[in-house]
């Protein structure tokens, strides 16, 4: 073999080398493109999570002056506001009579009941479009209750 033919080779195994460095880069390049394009989005999309968890707890305090004074201007207000919550993507999270879900609630007792099931809400929880922003605080049984409640699948 040459001189030149080595020197031929040596530069086509050296463009081979680039041309795959470059391929690796491109394809980190367009991996952040759509890492910052998701992460954009999410930003974008829980831009209101803070002012929407405030006002959840506002939203609680009206549940509890309506249950204390049955007033009804207050139940129509509550209703509106709820309203209003579940169309910027608010949703209750359902757990009386579930299976506990740590991702979605909070114990705050364990308590006489069937086991791993949700007795009692104390104080409600809420998914804002389907992240958890408020766990649902809950007192769950522990398994000591000879009258077993069903689980709701």
């Amino acid at each position: 073999m040459t001189k030149k033919e080595q020197t031929d080779k040596k530069l086509e195994k050296r463009v081979e080398e680039l041309e795959e460095q470059w391929k690796r880069a491109l394809a980190d390049y367009q991996n952040l493109e759509k890492r910052i394009g998701k992460e954009r989005e999410d930003f974008v999309r829980f831009a209101n999570e803070p002012l929407i968890d405030k006002l959840l707890y506002v939203f609680d305090n009206l549940k509890r002056a309506y249950e204390s004074f049955r007033n009804k201007g207050l139940k129509m207000v509550r209703e509106q506001f709820w309203e209003v919550l579940q169309s910027e993507g608010v949703e209750n999270i359902e757990c009386v009579g579930e299976k506990f879900d740590p991702q979605l609630m909070d114990a705050v007792e364990m308590v006489r009941g069937a086991k791993e099931i949700i007795i009692e809400e104390v104080l409600p929880g809420y998914l804002y479009k389907g992240k958890c922003i408020r766990p649902a605080k809950v007192k769950v049984g522990k398994g000591k209750d000879s009258q077993r409640l069903k689980v709701k699948s």
